[in-house]
């Protein structure tokens, strides 16, 4: 009866130890830095050193001196505009009449300097507002 316990208390010893020699030690790469390089057409990618692993992203030659993908306006000026926008340029589409800067109704030509000094200011804001960065 002896035996049999220390051959359960050997066999427990050796199961609690055993998942503490079966975990992954972390690999050299992690522990240290990793720099994400991009290159350009057959430019060479940097080798990884013993404590830097270099991952390279390789993008045609054509790339090399464009505005990076992520501050690239795409569309079409009508996708890019504001809801709050489009909508206010909706409600004067029907108008007419007395400064509505339309042919239809009564001094309907009245408000077509002020339309032109608004869409003038309109468009000095955009301006002002394209040529700032992005917020990220």
């Amino acid at each position: 009866m002896l035996k049999l316990s220390r051959l359960t208390l050997a066999a427990t010893g050796v199961a609690l130890a055993l998942p503490g020699a079966l975990t992954p030690m972390p690999a050299l790469a992690q522990n240290g830095r990793i720099s994400e390089i991009i290159v350009y057409g057959t430019d060479p990618c940097p080798r990884s050193t013993d404590d830097e692993v270099v991952v390279c992203a390789r993008k045609p030659e054509s790339e090399r001196f464009r505005i990076p993908e992520k501050l690239r306006q795409s569309g079409s000026y009508q996708s890019r505009q504001s809801w709050a926008n489009r909508a206010t340029a909706f409600e004067t589409y029907g108008r007419t009449g007395i400064n509505s800067c339309s042919p239809v109704g009564p001094a309907g030509f009245t408000g077509c300097t002020q339309q032109l000094i608004n869409q003038a200011f309109k468009e000095q804001r955009e301006e002002a507002q394209a040529e700032t960065a992005p917020e990220e």
